[in-house]
């Protein structure tokens, strides 16, 4: 008789990605990202663990949006005083904070809980091409 197999904490084993974001489409690598922060792609996939890996993105500053999306496309944010709504649109958040562009796409596409809290942690954006992360890089992906 089989029975179904549930992953346990201790059989998670996290490895590390680097994923150049040069000339890539902004949802396209989000959606790649976000599956590699939940772990999808493992064969002890399970939905009530944190099962992910972590994940570098250089190159932030070099990612490609469709359309008109560039001039079109607004982030808010709230200072928390009365009408201290701020709104930055996304060329101007490209030329300031690049790695803030990425960071919100992914998050957008990681669950809304704590466990998504703690996905989003292992997320390391770079607008540049280097990383302090070489030593603990194994294996790069390239698409």
């Amino acid at each position: 008789m089989n029975k179904t197999y549930s992953a346990k904490r201790a059989d998670i084993e996290r490895r590390w990605w680097v994923i150049d974001a040069s000339g890539r489409v902004l949802g396209r690598l989000a959606t790649e990202v976000a599956a590699l922060l939940l772990g999808k792609g493992k064969p002890l996939y399970s939905p009530h663990l944190d099962c992910g890996d972590h994940v570098v993105v250089i190159n932030a500053a070099k990612v490609r949006v469709t359309g008109k999306k560039a001039r079109d496309k607004v982030y808010y944010r709230h200072t928390g005083y009365p009408g201290g709504l701020r709104k930055v649109v996304l060329n101007k958040m490209l030329e300031t904070h690049p790695s803030r562009v990425i960071e919100h796409a992914v998050k957008g596409m990681l669950p809304h809980n704590r466990r998504g809290r703690a996905m989003l942690r292992r997320l390391r954006v770079y607008a540049g091409d280097s990383h302090p992360h070489q030593a603990q890089v194994q294996s790069r992906r390239r698409r």
